[in-house]
């Protein structure tokens, strides 16, 4: 997890892994990419694909974190036993929710999860006790709405809050108004500001080239770009219309 937990202010980049096959996170690690997202809120991945997806990113030298589908503490607890390096959960509110996924990534006494330490995160039972019982997963909480932008000083101060994520698709949907309209713009900018001041990395996500480096420009530590779905349709969409363009002349 070096290169997200210790790079993660140098403009970390990332990308969200959204299809079963291996070979996706294969080709994003080819790529470049820092870390990848394995995203289990909004596709049909399951645990099983999840484990695979973590045990070729670890391989290839590339930190994985799994975006879980709600605050549930089993879902936590398998994919860091499956040995994500941390999770990324959504529609973190408030300070007490935000206590709660972070004792879902902590042992006792510090937290809830427990011990499975013949799992890949201890090495199938080679790595000792403690070492296993030492590692603080990275926990990643987003911030998709006007309420946990308005809490994001409280909730950034939870020990144990890894970074920060601002979704800003829920966070305009849930305000019914459109994505690059001025009170988005003047959420995420106190949503940015306030990680500044706590010393949290704060993330988001982009479709493009363009928004990633106004993000960075703008002061997001790091960046999630685009994912393998948008990156194959679109590569295969640029092809198909510039030939066939080519052909109807």
């Amino acid at each position: 997890m070096a290169r997200v937990r210790d790079g993660i202010n140098g403009g970390t980049l990332g990308t969200w892994i959204k299809l079963s096959s291996p070979e996706s996170v294969e080709i994003m690690a080819f790529a470049g990419f820092d870390f990848v997202v394995v995203d289990l809120e909004h596709t049909m991945l399951d645990l099983g694909a999840a484990s695979t997806h973590i045990a070729t990113a670890r391989a290839l030298g590339v930190d994985p974190l799994v975006r879980v589908p709600d605050h549930g503490h089993s879902v936590i607890q398998r994919v860091l036993d499956a040995g994500a390096a941390g999770v990324v959960v959504p529609h973190v509110d408030t300070p007490q929710q935000a206590r709660a996924v972070v004792r879902a990534t902590r042992f006792p006494p510090r937290g809830d999860r427990g011990s499975g330490g013949t799992s890949r995160a201890g090495r199938w039972g080679l790595l000792p006790r403690a070492d296993y019982l030492a590692y603080d997963a990275l926990c990643v909480v987003q911030l998709e709405s006007e309420a946990a932008i308005g809490n994001a000083k409280e909730i950034l101060a939870v020990d144990g809050i890894g970074a920060a994520f601002v979704g800003t698709a829920d966070l305009s949907m849930s305000m019914g108004v459109a994505a690059g309209s001025h009170e988005v713009d003047r959420l995420v900018t106190s949503a940015v500001a306030a990680a500044a001041a706590a010393e949290v990395p704060i993330g988001t996500a982009c479709a493009t080239i363009d928004q990633g480096r106004a993000a960075l420009a703008r002061g997001y530590d790091y960046v999630v770009v685009s994912n393998d779905t948008s990156i194959l349709a679109g590569g295969g969409r640029a092809i198909v219309d510039a030939l066939r363009e080519r052909v109807a002349q």
